[in-house]
């Protein structure tokens, strides 16, 4: 089929330009047809000068009338251009060549195509399109709309319209194979693939460009529709597949009847739902795949915790990694003061370790000595090896990749023997299969149900959506910087009322640029103003041994206020701490403003939150501060945070995992992925030949992600 061909076989494509589209991800025919547009410029009008607008794109003509270089701050070459009825409109190009400049004679006609604005004297276009024309002799107009295209460096628009103009003179000689369903196209009034991507390549000025720019046109639907199933087959492919892997199966623990024991607590109603359903996927032989999602003080920690001890206590080993030092001690101290009176090691392993230390903790890991290793980054290192790793715990996934989830994942692997049950079975005809460790992924950034459902399709999802009881709502006020000497007496005065505070500067050195406060200057003001004030500082430039300490001695009461950075986003944890100020508030996304704010309000105090920040506030800032606010639901911070973000900075490195969507938007099309995930269903289960055309249609070279 044309489709599969090379792009080398296309007339003009040689082994460098080859190269350069390889990098924009086309590879095949079939790629440059789905390289869609991003926008469209219509050349079949031609409007008269004075019909312009500003704001306006818009192609006109008109006569030379003069040739300026302008000097200033910038050098510009300026053109002006004259109507038939004395209209004015310049032309400004700021890179040009000297060549070029010659070219515009007086009385020469210019037909240009642009984005008309304001001048300083008359309208103007900056490096508008143009050619020369004849007055008596005109070119005709398009006659369909012209499709601007994502480029890269030394493949400019003109080629790649070109070589899109081949691919599509080869799509109507011979349509692409249809590989949906045509009850689902004629209950959708969906056109053909064919069609769709003929319209979209080519509109024609009848077309409805208003539903094509907001991405609402049926050929645009029929597309994001068809993208939308093949990532919901390759997420249930990815899900069969850990359903067919062995795994170890962790009978019920005796210990953790001892834990609940000794508990100064007991675990809310949606703790011990989510605790249910964990305890029933490490019962299983198959690997547990789950997701928990719970906002923050929920409780994920001790539920985690509880698996570990399951996974130990049956023999095997338990890696837990968070993606900050400051994380991963809280999870050490956690996991030490809960696990070690059942007999349970909890080992630590960092990248700052001393060798000695270092070579000493991988020899107990791989012997089998350490049962619960906590850790971060350093847990994917070559040097660790386990003896019998059963269970893998990941606080905070959206902060890792997957191919760094898949690394840990395949250290656990195990080759077991087929019929070792069987002793009397002949060796050679055992079969040699491998055993995966459980899987637990928790996150306190509550992810909005749709793209739950879209990113981590292949997992189970469990929601701890209940606080401990006693929780009392964060109020939260929003405040102009000017205030900030203010803030910080307020602040004085209820540390000498016996509370704790945090607060948290986004940088850690002065910058005039930015006018953001720095923790060093804060924490020498505050010093300086209240010399009786115990003052701590935390900041990413620490090491871990000086973060520890500030950390514990803060924790023990023994500092009144904390000034950090955003290092203490998670798994802070200080119960008598109820006074959280952040400097420059508008700088942080939704997510971050709410981590930080959930680092208070964990005792039974009454928590404050005041969001310092610097006028003027965008709209954008002003949305995000009002939400904060208004809300302490997580969840629906997160919705809105997805409305001003956008899934793929919510999602972080979990993009590379192959959500790099042609067309489909997780936010815009969401209305389509409940649809999307039935049709991949009913697809997996009768056709496995048609569903690995549709993963090679929109996936490609890229899917490899699935064996995440």
């Amino acid at each position: 089929m044309f489709e599969n061909h090379s792009l080398d076989t296309l007339k003009g494509v040689g082994p460098k330009q080859l190269d350069k589209l390889n990098k924009l991800g086309l590879f095949h025919i079939q790629d440059l047809l789905l390289h869609l547009p991003l926008r469209y410029q219509d050349k079949t009008r031609l409007l008269a000068i004075e019909a312009l607008i500003p704001g306006m794109e818009a192609q006109t003509e008109g006569t030379i009338i003069s040739q300026a270089m302008t000097r200033g701050g910038r050098n510009s070459l300026l053109i002006t251009l004259q109507s038939n009825q004395g209209a004015l409109l310049s032309l400004r190009f700021f890179h040009y060549h000297p060549r070029q400049a010659q070219s515009f004679n007086r009385g020469k006609r210019l037909r240009v195509y642009g984005e008309v604005r304001m001048g300083l004297h008359n309208l103007e276009m900056v490096h508008p399109t143009y050619q020369f024309i004849q007055e008596q002799n005109p070119p005709a107009l398009d006659t369909t709309l012209t499709p601007v295209y994502p480029t890269t460096e030394g493949l400019g628009q003109a080629t790649l319209t070109k070589l899109i103009h081949q691919a599509l003179h080869h799509l109507k000689a011979q349509p692409l194979a249809e590989l949906l369903p045509e009850s689902l196209l004629r209950a959708y009034s969906l056109p053909t693939l064919s069609q769709a991507i003929l319209t979209l390549h080519q509109p024609q000025a009848s077309d409805d460009l208003v539903a094509i720019k907001q991405f609402r046109h049926p050929a645009q639907q029929r597309l994001i529709l068809e993208e939308l199933i093949s990532q919901q087959i390759g997420l249930q492919k990815l899900r069969q597949q850990e359903q067919q892997r062995l795994a170890p199966a962790f009978a019920p623990s005796h210990k953790v009847n001892a834990l609940f024991a000794s508990l100064p607590f007991t675990l809310t109603c949606a703790q011990n739902r989510v605790l249910d359903e964990i305890q029933q996927d490490l019962a299983q032989a198959q690997p547990m795949q789950r997701l928990v999602q719970g906002d923050v003080g929920s409780g994920k920690t001790v539920v985690a915790a509880i698996a570990a001890i399951q996974a130990a206590d049956a023999g095997y080993q338990v890696a837990i990694m968070a993606p900050t030092e400051i994380l991963a001690e809280q999870h050490l101290q956690a996991f030490r003061e809960w696990l070690e009176p059942l007999d349970i090691k909890v080992t630590w392993l960092n990248g700052r370790m001393k060798t000695a230390e270092k070579r000493d903790i991988l020899a107990q890991i791989r012997c089998g000595e350490a049962k619960v290793i906590v850790g971060t980054h350093a847990l994917f290192q070559d040097a660790v090896n386990f003896h019998q790793l059963g269970l893998v715990i990941i606080d905070e996934q959206h902060r890792f990749g997957v191919h760094q989830r898949l690394t840990l994942q395949q250290k656990g692997q195990k080759m077991v023997l087929e019929g070792d049950n069987e002793p009397n079975l002949d060796p050679a005809n055992k079969a040699c299969l491998a055993m995966h460790p459980h899987q637990l992924i928790m996150t306190a950034t509550p992810i909005p149900r749709t793209l739950a459902m879209t990113a981590y399709g292949d997992l189970d999802l469990s929601i701890i959506d209940e606080l401990p009881p006693g929780r009392k709502p964060i109020e939260t006020a929003v405040i102009n910087n000017q205030k900030r000497e203010e803030v910080m007496a307020h602040l004085y005065a209820r540390c000498q009322e016996g509370v704790q505070a945090y607060w948290v500067c986004p940088l850690i050195e002065e910058s005039e640029v930015l006018h953001a406060q720095a923790a060093e200057v804060t924490a020498n003001l505050f010093c300086e103003t209240w010399p009786d004030l115990r003052v701590g500082l935390v900041h990413g430039r620490l090491k871990g041994e000086q973060k520890a300490a500030v950390m514990q001695a803060f924790k023990h009461h023994e500092l009144d206020l904390l000034v950090a950075t955003t290092v203490i986003e998670v798994g802070v944890n200080v119960p008598n701490a109820s006074l959280m100020i952040i400097e420059n508030a508008e700088r942080l996304g939704l997510a971050q403003l709410h981590q930080l704010r959930g680092r208070v309000g964990r005792g039974e105090k009454q928590s404050h939150c005041v969001l310092l920040y610097q006028a003027p506030l965008s709209a954008t800032g002003k949305a995000r501060l009002q939400i904060m606010r208004e809300s302490n639901d997580g969840f629906r911070i997160a919705e809105e945070d997805l409305k001003i973000r956008g899934p793929g900075e919510i999602l972080g490195t979990r993009q590379t995992g192959g959500l790099q969507f042609r067309i489909a938007d997780l936010q815009r099309d969401a209305h389509w992925i409940a649809l999307a995930r039935q049709v991949s269903a009913e697809l997996l289960a009768q056709d496995s030949n048609l569903v690995n055309a549709l993963q090679a249609r929109w996936i490609g070279h890229r899917a490899d992600y699935q064996t995440a």
